[in-house]
């Protein structure tokens, strides 16, 4: 091997060593967006290992890019890739990739076109970093008080937790007048025992996990969502009114639609139905859980996969 070629060998390894140590995820596409290069971080934040991705086309129900309306942005000239190819310059967004196991991620993506020596588009490179909100509070309690307060199924707040969540929030909203209004989502998950008739209880726990980690994932770190039994969830909203509450569980809706459970054999797509209600100083904790539970048999009688807000 000449000076010159092994000098290329190694700076090419020295770049692939670079990239696979990067905290962001990175992959290329050709200009027909099939995936050629699948980092470290890009497996890690996705799921999907190299070997699964390469040679594959971003579109091909890999990524599945989506906006917060939960609209698909991959197989339209609004995929990000495409609009850094045609437009020749960055492209910056927050969007949702899917998961392997099937739920929503949130991320901010960055793509740019890559070009040959003579100007061409051949291509393009995207860097996404994942921005899940994380919940600081459950970092910070020991483990006796992990198993207290933490559903071990899901790993979101537990019966207990959420009661008192629900709790403190509405005795700060008594005791002080400064204190804004908090939201309610009251949520169940459309025909969950039909899941678990058709597929089983693992796969039923599996459809638990992806509801769980999809509103995990897409809420703020002063938020907080809790398993109040069974397939039923409770989310708790700071410092919202009627419209911004809507707008959040119409986007967890949204999300949830457009996450699938994968098994051996095939997928099927989940939805839930949800009840949404403003916290109200003369609430009690059964009061405003009541409500919302309340509007959300009002979302199933629409026929499911539905919000209603009272």
């Amino acid at each position: 091997m000449e000076e010159k070629d092994k000098i290329e060998s190694y700076s090419g390894e020295f770049f692939k060593y670079i990239m696979d140590n990067m905290y962001e995820g990175i992959y290329f596409c050709d200009r027909q967006r099939k995936i050629t290069y699948w980092n470290s971080a890009a497996e890690k934040i996705t799921g999907y290992s190299a070997a699964e991705v390469l040679g594959s086309h971003c579109w091909n129900n890999i990524l599945m890019h989506t906006d917060e309306e939960g609209e698909s942005l991959c197989k339209t000239d609004t995929c990000p890739a495409v609009r850094a190819m045609k437009e020749k310059k960055l492209i910056e967004e927050r969007v949702f990739l899917k998961h392997k196991e099937g739920f929503r991620i949130p991320v901010i993506t960055r793509i740019s076109p890559v070009k040959d020596p003579s100007g061409e588009v051949i291509g393009a490179i995207e860097m996404f970093t994942d921005s899940s909100a994380k919940i600081s509070a459950f970092q910070k309690i020991e483990k006796l008080e992990k198993l207290a307060f933490i559903d071990g199924l899901t790993g979101v707040g537990n019966r207990r937790y959420s009661e008192i969540k629900i709790g403190s929030k509405l005795e700060e909203m008594a005791r002080y007048s400064w204190v804004g209004e908090f939201g309610l989502l009251f949520i169940d998950i459309d025909l969950f025992k039909n899941v678990n008739d058709a597929y089983g209880h693992d796969i039923g726990d599996r459809t638990l996990r992806v509801v769980s980690r999809t509103i995990l994932n897409n809420l703020r770190e002063e938020d907080f969502v809790g398993r109040w039994g069974g397939e039923e969830f409770v989310v708790v909203i700071s410092g919202v009114g009627n419209k911004a509450l809507y707008s959040i569980a119409e986007k967890l809706r949204k999300l949830v639609a457009n996450s699938n459970i994968n098994f051996e054999g095939g997928s099927f797509n989940i939805s839930i139905s949800t009840g949404a209600t403003i916290a109200r100083r003369s609430d009690t904790l059964e009061s405003v859980v009541k409500r919302a539970d309340t509007l959300m048999y009002l979302s199933k009688r629409e026929g499911r996969n539905f919000v209603t807000i009272g």
